[in-house]
């Protein structure tokens, strides 16, 4: 046989039709693609990014990385709990960010089978990580404008029993948040597990963490990758520690590295510079979408993230007219049928929206 062969026969059919996520190489000019703290970046060289970085340079001389980090990590889960306001009684389980976490969440859940469900447009990784379990994923699409449709969410949970829901809130790649009534509709619904996923919950000004004790079936997930930390990659998973002793048990032994767990512990004795950064970036979204507005043909859509989503008469040809002028954004068109003609620009600093609201204008 070939090896083409031996691929079909041996990967599963469900596996050969995904498509990998898609992940732009490293890039040298503005990079406002995927929603980072452009604040920190060594170009900008500000006294606190030095800093920053001195800081963590010198945590990570002394650390043992030559040792098996600690799996229980409990110096950084102190300080989460400390700088983000994680209740005593909750537990938390530490990934190598969002991605480890929705994957070993699906493990403990979808692995074999079982449905799981989410809005669409969103985060892709949902779809991949119940597909490489052997669950089966069910979208629900949003109303043309992004908002929820809660009549056929309620009733694709009541057809499909999923064991698992995934609810983005505030929804990337939208930027919209769902009211508390839809959510606990939703919540309130579920026969299964439901995970609140608040990656952008530094700009969106709102939280859910503080109901869930209301609910026997609700965990949050949150990021650092968006308050600095994306390169080190750190997500988290937090809620009654009954749900998070269960998932943990799917979790490599070591998976949240010696380096990994000491740039996070040091970065958060800066949560108050990186909450001044959140701060800014709201402000420039504000900006950027009021700018946008003025463009002619061009319809941005409100966003309580980091970044704001719109639609161009030709997305295509905006996006390469940006890359020809060093500016990197996301186009989305191709993700759903609701994302024809978008893009979705992440928030820089001033000087990069600056740049990047001239080079619109020289476009359109």
């Amino acid at each position: 046989m070939t090896k083409s062969e031996f691929i079909a026969k041996t990967i599963r059919p469900e596996v050969q039709a995904l498509k990998a996520y898609p992940v732009t190489p490293p890039w040298a000019g503005i990079k406002i693609e995927l929603m980072e703290d452009n604040h920190l970046d060594v170009a900008n060289n500000s006294a606190t990014s030095q800093a920053m970085r001195k800081a963590i340079a010198n945590a990570v001389a002394d650390a043992a990385f030559n040792r098996y980090p600690d799996p229980a990590a409990p110096a950084l889960k102190a300080k989460l709990r400390e700088k983000l306001g994680i209740a005593a009684g909750h537990g938390v389980l530490l990934g190598s960010g969002s991605d480890e976490v929705i994957a070993m969440v699906s493990q403990a859940v979808l692995a074999g089978g079982g449905t799981v469900l989410s809005l669409e447009p969103s985060f892709a990784v949902f779809r991949n990580a119940a597909v490489a379990c052997a669950g089966r994923y069910v979208g629900v699409s949003l109303n043309a404008d992004f908002s929820l449709d809660l009549a056929a969410t309620l009733a694709a949970i009541q057809h499909e029993q999923p064991k698992l829901i995934w609810l983005v809130y505030p929804n990337n790649p939208t930027g919209n948040s769902y009211s508390d009534e839809q959510i606990e509709a939703i919540v309130r619904a579920a026969p299964g597990l439901v995970i609140i996923d608040e990656a952008y919950e530094p700009f969106a000004g709102r939280s859910w963490a503080t109901r869930i004790n209301e609910f026997p079936n609700v965990l949050i997930m949150r990021t650092l990758s968006k308050i600095g930390l994306a390169g080190v990659r750190l997500g988290y998973l937090f809620g009654a520690p009954e749900w998070i002793n269960e998932i943990d048990k799917v979790r490599a032994p070591f998976n949240v590295s010696v380096v990994q767990q000491v740039a996070a512990t040091v970065i958060l004795d800066h949560y108050d510079e990186l909450k001044r950064h959140a701060a800014l970036m709201v402000a420039e979204r504000e900006r950027l979408f009021v700018e946008l507005q003025k463009l002619p043909g061009v319809t941005p859509f409100p966003s309580k993230a980091n970044f704001v989503l719109a639609r161009f008469p030709d997305s295509a040809l905006v996006f390469d007219a940006l890359k020809t002028r060093g500016i990197l954004v996301r186009n989305l068109s191709a993700m759903h049928p609701l994302m024809a003609n978008t893009l979705r620009i992440s928030v820089g600093i001033p000087a990069e929206m600056d740049a990047l609201i001239k080079a619109l204008k020289e476009i359109l």
